[in-house]
């Protein structure tokens, strides 16, 4: 009995560094790696956007009735209201920056007004009726998440009245006018789905002075006013980028 049981000891001592070895020489089977979703924001893109806007405008006397006069301030107003548009553009991604250009174009309904320090018997009305943005973009990219700030042109369509106090009868406007000025802004955009994405952006627009003639309803030149004026704009934009969706990356 004795030598049966060191002959089964011997035995299995034998055979386990054998099996050990037949263990080791098993091929390893390495876990597939992972495949992160990375949003693209490259491509052509098309848009709404909507919101509230309000222009500031500050007016200064400077003739009379052709007669150059030492300018006298007449007050400030803000003209706000609603404002509707589109935009279209284009971004291109390298890495977590992203470059754009951009063009918008929107309705607007900005009114408001004062009575004259210079002229009491009579009111300033301010109206902006459209603008438009032509804008550079610079923005950096947390995968569907853009914060970018953008820069360049501005343009406003703009009419400018007075009337008198205790008619509200129309004394002078000016002719209907384009003004040129610069905008800068920010804006948060997130990606919802492969080609939507959603945005809130702030602008604001440097429009500086310009000088008008007005003159009464019948064509009688009344006298000149310097206006300056400014614009702050938030909007919520919706976009549609025209390209491939998320791009798989290991």
């Amino acid at each position: 009995m004795k030598k049966f049981l060191l002959g089964i000891a011997g035995v299995i001592a034998l055979a386990a560094p054998a099996s050990a070895a037949d263990l080791a020489a098993r091929p390893y089977a390495k876990a597939p790696a992972m495949i992160a979703a990375v949003y693209d924001w490259s491509g052509f893109y098309i848009g709404a956007n909507g919101g509230w806007g309000s222009s500031r405008n500050c007016w200064t006397n400077t003739t009379v009735l052709g007669i150059v006069v030492p300018p006298v301030a007449e007050g400030c107003h803000d003209s706000t209201g609603g404002t509707a548009g589109g935009q279209i553009g284009y971004r291109w991604q390298a890495g977590t920056w992203v470059f754009g250009v951009e063009a918008q174009g929107n309705w607007a309904d900005f009114r408001g007004n004062n009575v004259s320090i210079a002229a009491p018997l009579a009111t300033n009305r301010s109206k902006v009726d459209a603008f438009g943005l032509f804008t550079g973009q610079i923005g950096y990219a947390a995968n569907n998440v853009l914060f970018y700030a953008k820069g360049g042109a501005a343009v406003t369509s703009d009419r400018f009245r007075t009337f008198v106090n205790a008619t509200n009868v129309l004394n002078s406007s000016t002719s209907d006018d384009t003004r040129w000025g610069g905008v800068v802004g920010v804006g948060l955009e997130y990606a919802f789905a492969p080609n939507w994405s959603a945005a809130v952006e702030y602008d604001h627009l440097f429009m500086q002075d310009r000088t008008y003639n007005f003159t009464a309803p019948g064509g009688t030149f009344v006298g000149t006013d310097r206006i300056r004026q400014d614009v702050d704009l938030v909007t919520v934009r919706v976009n549609y980028r025209f390209g491939g969706p998320v791009v798989a990356r290991y």
